[in-house]
């Protein structure tokens, strides 16, 4: 069942092998873990998965949250995956040990989660929105507001949310239209109405904590008015007891394509004129202070969508090498047996594609948890400066490729089993049905696009640009000497080359106040860029399968791995040029077509 869920191999290739988690515990904070603690997660995490999470994945696909008295109401089997998640520990598994967590590395607990990423999306996404508004109140809220919400939320008797979408805004946070009136004692009284509000109603918890947009009455417009609140579902005593319900009303469920096991709620606020908010952070600088949770989220949603195409890979791998059909094109003997169809060049072609797409996308998300770490316990500031410059910069990256490419490996899991990977009695058409809301989870290809060509390039005077740039030229010089990975070395380096020239031009564009034009082909762009992210890491991963193979270990994993990145370097990375020359030419064909044309 693991294997249906993540390699353990690849994940400990991952973690040992081209991460070097185990260095991490020569670092004070992590000083009492080692392999051995690590793996004991790992173990932990893969077992809990399997025995609450997979099992409901499907009963709660087809028995989505129904709308009952004003209030969201569950299966059954969700409640008790959720407490053993909580029990094991895996809510607070980055916190100190004196707060009862597990003082575990990013790098771990992301691989940790990852299990329960794979096993059940829909259920997963209520703890891990609880640990990012968690997170949000421990950075910025007061000490009565720590005391009152986040430490039972530590404890896993609330949950929380983050309320941002409104019905005619959408992603354009700057329009939002709810408001908070100071009530003169200290908190406010809010009024609007959110969408699309994840884990917004539910039984799982004693109380739910929203952490809501809104704008105060003397706001600036745009996005520079926006304020953070607490918005609790149920009032909370000075005595830390329960109190009435507040303001809050759940106003209807949303009925998705996938990830049905969630809540999708629309959520009216202040309907009565008493729906009682605290203002976190300080006024005005709402959206700020959201940043840190909607960044964790990104990332978390690119994992999301890694372990969603990892489980189709993995499932329509297993089910062509069991799958007898038809026979080679050489053999002409039509009494001879039917091959299993991983025989086929085709099936091969894309099992290679997906193994591409998520061993390379998995890498990304557990380098970037690798880099959370570093900006926290690095051994001096500097370094810790760089490594957060860096994730800075691949933040999009992280949320938009494997939201992208993952979803691919999907479609391509569906075409392997054929017609039966169509129909519902196999798993991979809810995967695929779960993994397509990720390409609009936490911001769309475009807005990522524009984040990432129209601010992070050139953040910092390009501080994280130009420190990828020497790790990329840093990995193709440990290439080189492995003349077995020419092949796969040029093809990054030749692209890198083309891609700093097209940046450093859009970059100019953009200084010289050409905006329109420079940020026109944006997602071409992003896509690029993460091609060239992705080809950086599989060469790293063909460095590490290169020793392997020197060393004389397992062949068929380490010859996999040469194989997977010979794809994705020989294939995919290639064909990005053409892309490059759009950029390059500042081909303005979607800019200048006119609405009224279509």
């Amino acid at each position: 069942m693991s294997e249906q869920l993540l390699s353990s191999r690849n994940l400990a290739f991952e973690l040992y092998e081209v991460l070097n988690a185990e260095a991490l515990t020569q670092r004070p904070r992590f000083a009492e873990h080692s392999r051995e603690t690590f793996d004991a997660a790992l173990t932990t995490a893969r077992t809990i998965a399997e025995k609450y999470f997979a099992p409901h994945n499907r009963k709660a696909d087809e028995n989505e949250p129904r709308y009952m008295d004003g209030r969201a109401e569950l299966i059954p089997e969700v409640k008790p995956a959720v407490d053993a998640f909580l029990e094991a520990g895996f809510l607070n598994a980055n916190r100190d040990f004196d707060v009862g967590g597990m003082q575990l590395p990013s790098l771990v607990s992301q691989a940790c989660f990852a299990h329960f990423q794979a096993a059940n999306a829909g259920t997963t996404a209520y703890p891990f929105l609880t640990m990012g508004a968690a997170n949000l109140i421990e950075s910025f809220g007061t000490e009565e507001q720590k005391r009152l919400f986040l430490e039972p939320m530590i404890e896993g008797r609330y949950f929380g949310t983050m309320a941002l979408t409104e019905p005619h805004a959408g992603s354009s946070l700057a329009d939002i239209r709810t408001r908070a009136e100071p009530a003169g004692d200290g908190s406010y009284r809010l009024k609007g109405n959110k969408i699309f509000i994840s884990g917004g109603d539910h039984d799982l918890s004693e109380n739910i904590v929203h952490m809501v947009l809104a704008k105060l009455p003397d706001a600036p417009p745009g996005v520079k008015g926006i304020s953070l609140f607490i918005v609790p579902k149920c009032l909370v005593n000075d005595d830390g007891s329960l109190g009435p319900r507040n303001d809050v009303l759940l106003a209807g469920l949303f009925h998705k394509m996938g990830w049905r096991g969630t809540t999708s709620t629309a959520l009216n606020f202040g309907d009565n004129g008493q729906c009682i908010g605290y203002l976190v952070g300080q006024p005005h600088q709402g959206l700020a202070c959201m940043f840190q949770m909607m960044n964790e989220a990104r990332i978390g949603v690119g994992m999301g969508a890694v372990m969603l195409g990892y489980a189709g890979y993995l499932y329509s791998l297993e089910y062509a090498r069991q799958r007898p059909q038809g026979r080679l094109p050489d053999n002409k003997d039509p009494h001879s047996p039917a091959v299993p169809i991983i025989e086929h060049s085709d099936v091969k072609r894309m099992l290679l594609a997906q193994k591409a797409y998520v061993e390379g996308a998995f890498d990304l998300g557990l380098y970037a948890a690798r880099l959370f770490d570093d900006t926290h316990t690095a051994q001096d500031q500097a370094a810790r400066q760089q490594a957060q410059e860096l994730l800075d910069l691949l933040t999009p990256i992280v949320k938009s490729w494997p939201s992208t490419f993952c979803l691919k490996a999907n479609e391509l899991a569906i075409q392997i089993l054929g017609s039966h990977g169509y129909t519902r009695e196999y798993p991979v058409e809810q995967y695929y049905r779960d993994n397509r809301l990720n390409p609009i989870h936490e911001g769309t290809e475009g807005i990522q696009s524009l984040d990432l060509l129209g601010r992070k390039l050139a953040q910092n005077g390009g501080a994280g640009l130009k420190h990828l740039i020497r790790l990329i030229a840093g990995t193709c010089e440990r290439a080189s000497q492995h003349p077995n990975l020419d092949n796969l070395r040029q093809p990054l380096e030749q692209l890198v080359n083309r891609l700093q020239a097209v940046t450093l031009a859009l970059l100019g564009d953009l200084a010289q106040g050409k905006v329109a034009g420079a940020l026109a082909n944006s997602a071409l762009y992003l896509k690029v860029f993460g091609h060239c992210v992705i080809g950086w890491r599989w060469l790293e991963q063909a460095i590490h399968a290169e020793i392997g193979l020197l060393n004389g270990n397992e062949p068929d994993f380490y010859q996999g791995k040469l194989q997977a990145a010979r794809y994705f370097l020989t294939w995919e990375v290639p064909g990005c040029h053409n892309d490059l020359a759009l950029l390059e030419a500042r081909d303005d064909t979607c800019l200048g077509m006119q609405g009224e044309w279509f």
